[in-house]
């Protein structure tokens, strides 16, 4: 995997998809022949901090592709920094690699004020994503790599166990999109969500746990947790995702990439993607869609 890229080795990420990834697969590896350079921003700087307390970040893209031969960057939505990385990388003639994280706009990812700047090669962790990738980009390489953040996650929600009672956990994302309608796409599928809870056929006084997007802020949903507070809605305080799903029986969102982990984990899976928005685009038939429910 990493080891057989020439170092030294930049790394840029920005959001917390591509970087869980790459902290992963660095993980598995002998990084330390790599030479890394690594400048995060955003989630990204903050998983990279947990992950590595010992390992600091460079001050700036500058610093972490200057003398480097090889980047490897995230395709998030939140941010230039990405981009940019690799457009730096194209002038410095640096071999460029991308880490695709889910399963939704490719090509958008690459493009920034009108300018596409694509990698050298992609790098996904499924099957469904690597069919995606070489259909989308067919001029170029694409790697398909272990998911081992995904074996971490499933491994650590094991190990927890389930105790207590079981919750509902809602897992937020910025949606990014009104759908023509007067009210952020994400509090539409919340109020869509709670709408239609008794679909669920849920026990009665089952407790439903908000979980916080790591681009979200921390009072984002404040309001409106007090507002369905009767029903039983509150913030969901876990340490992390793992402790979350391990205390759910039921996850709910849009089209998170976590979905697919608590389907992994043999939770019961729903899409609150109201009607009125396109469908949910994660390529996994477990996750039951709530709109669809008789």
């Amino acid at each position: 995997m990493l080891n057989d890229l020439k170092p030294p080795l930049a790394l840029v990420c920005h959001d917390a998809g591509a970087a869980n990834h790459l902290i992963a697969w660095l993980t598995a590896s002998d990084y330390t022949s790599l030479q890394l350079r690594a400048f995060m921003q955003g989630p990204a700087a903050v998983l990279w901090k947990h992950a590595f307390p010992n390992f600091p970040l460079e001050d700036d893209l500058h610093a972490a592709l200057n003398g480097s031969r090889t980047l490897l960057s995230g395709t998030g939505w939140a941010s230039t920094l990405e981009h940019d990385a690799r457009s730096m990388a194209a002038e410095l003639g640096l071999h460029s690699i991308a880490i695709l994280d889910h399963w939704v706009n490719y090509s958008p990812r690459f493009e920034r004020n009108g300018s596409t700047v694509l990698p050298d090669e992609f790098w996904v962790a499924d099957g469904d994503a690597l069919a995606l990738a070489r259909s989308t980009f067919p001029e170029k390489p694409v790697r398909q790599l272990p998911n081992l953040y995904l074996e971490s996650q499933l491994a650590a929600v094991d190990a927890i166990g389930r105790t207590g009672m079981p919750n509902l956990l809602y897992l937020c994302e910025p949606m990014r999109n009104h759908w023509a309608q007067n009210e952020p796409g994400e509090f539409q599928a919340l109020e869509f969500f709670i709408a239609k809870l008794d679909k669920l056929e849920l026990p009665p006084s089952t407790p439903i746990k908000l979980r916080l997007h790591p681009a979200e802020m921390q009072d984002k949903y404040d309001t409106w947790i007090a507002t369905y507070a009767h029903l039983g809605v509150q913030l969901d305080r876990s340490e992390n995702l793992s402790a979350a799903l391990a205390a759910a029986n039921w996850v709910v969102g849009c089209e998170s990439y976590a979905l697919t982990l608590a389907l992994a984990a043999g939770r019961q899976v729903y899409s609150a993607l109201p009607p009125w928005a396109p469908a949910c685009r994660l390529p996994h038939t477990g996750i039951r869609q709530i709109r669809d429910l008789a």
